[in-house]
């Protein structure tokens, strides 16, 4: 196959396949037409090294946050899993073990390779 079909814009999946007019994702079920906006993604958050950052990801906290509202303290290298990216300022949605669910800015965390 000479061209090359794009990711899924939902789970990022390179195994997308043409079904009739629709790119369908065998991972997540996604449907989409080709040239719609869902396949030109252009939102692309990066942590404060510069790697691209994704949904799933695992990220480490690379200085001391201090939580607003609370005497709590996110500490640097303190690993967080399975992040979720969100449009906003604090652009990561996160679990904080021992803190619990909150919102950080990319530019404070560093992704850890898998």
């Amino acid at each position: 196959m000479t061209d090359t079909l794009p990711p899924c814009p939902e789970c990022k999946s390179a195994y997308t396949y043409q079904a009739d007019t629709v790119l369908t994702c065998p991972e997540c079920g996604h449907e989409w037409q080709p040239g719609s906006a869902g396949d030109t993604d252009t939102r692309e958050v990066r942590d404060s090294v510069g790697n691209v950052l994704h949904d799933g990801d695992t990220v480490t906290v690379i200085k001391d946050l201090k939580i607003k509202g609370s005497s709590s303290v996110v500490k640097v290298g303190t690993k967080v899993r399975s992040i979720r990216l969100v449009d906003g300022d604090h652009d990561i949605d996160c679990k904080i073990p021992g803190i619990g669910q909150m919102g950080l800015k990319s530019q404070f965390v560093k992704k850890v390779a898998d």
